[in-house]
């Protein structure tokens, strides 16, 4: 299974073993990450959803439609985040909408922007996108700064775009062109 290399930590499609990890990442973040996605089912937390959601990737994969990476340590192998590229259009588009989560004890410490920048190599390079565009909430100062530190920039303001915990949320939208530098 291909990895791919940053200085602390690597990127790889999930398979089916990844589950146990998976599972213990979102449990162990519930409350953290639902503050930023739609509400999940109490079935999502269990092994056998896990593995459903990583078959589900895996034929996404294989469609072109979309691509998730577990977050790798590479001193330990430890899953501590994930990233992906979902609602993958081809032409004439060539963009995709990116993602990403990772686990609270890792945050702040460069992990993520260094997630973004080998996903948008692989976005730009290997899958040959021409767009990739990523919403966040205003008030996610973090995720703005990875965003902006991986050379997205700033298009405007998604009103009402995600409901998220039964209420719509603001969302700000970022974009990045293959053409804009980010691997500068």
């Amino acid at each position: 299974m291909k990895r791919y290399h940053g200085n602390r930590i690597y990127l790889r499609s999930f398979h089916i073993e990844d589950a146990r990890q998976c599972l213990m990442l979102m449990e162990q973040n519930r409350d953290l990450f639902q503050r930023f996605v739609p509400t999940r089912e109490e079935s999502f937390y269990t092994i056998e959803k896990q593995k459903a959601v990583i078959l589900k990737r895996q034929y996404a994969m294989k469609e072109d439609t979309g691509y998730a990476y577990g977050i790798f340590l590479l001193e330990t192998d430890q899953l501590i985040g994930e990233i992906n590229l979902n609602r993958v259009f081809r032409e004439p588009h060539q963009r995709s909408t990116m993602g990403y989560c990772l686990d609270q004890a890792h945050q702040a410490q460069g992990y993520a922007t260094e997630a973004v920048l080998l996903l948008l190599d692989i976005a730009f390079t290997e899958l040959c996108l021409h767009r990739i565009e990523a919403g966040v909430q205003p008030t996610n100062i973090g995720s703005i700064r990875v965003l902006e530190k991986a050379g997205f920039k700033r298009e405007g303001l998604a009103r009402k775009n995600v409901r998220i915990n039964g209420s719509w949320t603001d969302h700000l939208m970022f974009a990045i062109l293959a053409e804009d530098g980010w691997n500068a």
